[in-house]
């Protein structure tokens, strides 16, 4: 079953040497031992803690760009976000300061020191940013949508020619266009502002002028809920449209903003797909995360029936919820690795206290990431950077 109502609520310490303990001991006497039977077999000694050493950007440096969605705020000033962001991750994505509402909420004014301050932060530390996103429905302005289909079109592609032409060569990809598919099996195209006022030619107009802004940008189309099949199927046709057409795709962005429970290879279908269309598209996984509640859809749909909190305190959570995250987590970077068009994975943000899902679909304190909200590592991380560890 499909999530049909997705709300975009969009609001990192190093770790701490895991501490090794060893025993030692042993002891002699100068008479000869007693007869005794023949020695049982040595046994082995259990394998050493996982090495809290390892960093996310060391363990996927060959396999993929590891990202995190963050605010400007959360990486400056010293805070535990920016040493976790610093330590752990190669690509960042704007949690939502890159979208129009903030850059540019009213016809012809811009405002960019947001957004510059994560590109200075990411450049600083060697780091890539994904931009997110040239056009959404929900940070819409609405003066982007009045006037004629000749108005329209004029005012999407200077907007989108100021912005992606000022970063151009600073971002690596872009989400063009983000969450444009139905929900409803009886349209392909979401029903917004955009369609109502122009059709689907805002989608062409919007990759066209991308491409012209910045010719060396990866162009993404990014949507969510792709590990169910009609959404998939819906965003297949879109896909094939473009492609037919000649209009400039490079890539697919999947939202994994996924439930415990859920079989890993539902999830890695929505990557098999794509694949199977042979346009040699890259795919990234650009919002993961794992929420530690199993809701029923009328839980996404309109908030009734949710799974009751656990608790204030990640301590609050049972260890089997956060062993099967682990395990799944486990599956999915595995899955992930294994196919060759993956070539970014970013979580929707660093530690579980900061996570969307604490306000959505209900307010409760939600445990998805892979950083608890101190700041350390959970299973979950242990898990996809240790093949050893045992969950």
């Amino acid at each position: 079953m499909e999530f049909t109502a997705r709300d975009r609520l969009r609001l990192l310490a190093a770790l701490g040497a895991m501490p090794l303990s060893a025993c030692a001991g042993g002891g002699g006497g100068s008479s000869p031992a007693p007869p005794a039977s023949p020695p049982a077999p040595p046994v082995s000694p259990p394998p050493p803690p996982p090495s809290s050493t390892a960093t996310l950007k060391q363990v996927f440096a060959t396999e993929f760009e590891i990202g995190a969605a963050v605010q400007t705020a959360q990486v400056t000033g010293g805070t535990v976000d920016q040493s976790l962001a610093e330590t752990h991750f190669s690509s960042f994505t704007s949690e939502f300061e890159m979208k129009a509402n903030i850059i540019s909420p009213a016809q012809g004014t811009y405002n960019f020191d947001p957004a510059d301050g994560l590109l200075a932060f990411a450049r600083a530390n060697g780091a890539k940013v994904r931009g997110h996103a040239l056009l959404w429905y929900r940070s819409t302005p609405g003066y982007f949508t009045v006037g004629t289909a000749s108005d329209v079109r004029d005012k999407l592609e200077t907007y989108i020619a100021e912005v992606a032409g000022r970063y151009a060569g600073d971002i690596y990809a872009w989400d063009v266009v983000n969450e444009v598919v139905s929900d409803s099996g009886t349209d392909t195209y979401r029903q917004d502002d955009w369609l109502q006022a122009v059709g689907k030619d805002y989608i062409d107009w919007a990759f066209t002028a991308a491409r012209a802004a910045d010719p060396a940008a990866k162009l993404f189309i990014n949507d969510y809920s792709t590990e169910f099949a009609g959404k998939r199927g819906r965003l297949i046709t879109v896909i094939r449209d473009l492609l037919d057409r000649g209009i400039p795709l490079d890539g697919v962005g999947h939202q994994f903003h996924l439930s415990r429970g859920i079989d890993p290879n539902q999830v890695l279908a929505a990557i098999d797909d794509i694949d199977a269309l042979g346009a040699g598209l890259e795919q990234h996984v650009t919002e993961l995360d794992i929420s530690v509640y199993s809701d029923p859809p009328e839980c996404f749909e309109s908030g009734v029936n949710c799974q009751t909190g656990y608790g204030t305190a990640s301590s609050d959570v049972p260890d089997r919820v956060y062993k099967e995250q682990a395990q799944l987590y486990r599956d999915l970077f595995e899955g992930f690795k294994a196919r060759d068009s993956v070539t970014s994975v970013s979580l929707w943000g660093i530690r579980d206290s900061q996570s969307w899902l604490n306000n959505f679909p209900v307010s409760r304190s939600n445990y998805p990431l892979l950083f608890d909200p101190d700041g350390d590592p959970k299973s979950a991380f242990l898990a996809i950077t240790d093949p050893d560890y045992v969950i």
